[in-house]
């Protein structure tokens, strides 16, 4: 995530600014005049989502009901076949 922010709200709010930069991983490019003059980033990598995460967000995902094979397979036969291009020599 990206924010613009100009130099005036950069001083008036550096500190709530630094923490979203430290703890959410938010970035912010300071603007002075309408120009970009400085981006403020992590330090270091925001980690990434855990695998437990990702378990928790698969298992809210329900399953794809009958018949939901046959209807891709529908969908694919009704597209007609992509043609190669021919590549010049």
């Amino acid at each position: 995530m990206e924010t613009r922010v100009t130099s005036t709200e950069l001083a008036k709010g550096l500190s709530d600014i630094l923490n979203r930069v430290r703890y959410r991983g938010e970035r912010f490019v300071v603007e002075r005049n309408g120009e970009p003059v400085a981006v403020l980033t992590p330090s270091v990598p925001t980690p990434g989502i855990t695998l437990r995460e990702v378990v928790i967000k698969l298992g809210d995902i329900p399953l794809p009901g009958d018949g939901f094979a046959e209807d891709l397979e529908a969908v694919q036969a009704s597209q007609p076949r992509a043609e190669v291009p021919k590549w010049r020599s």
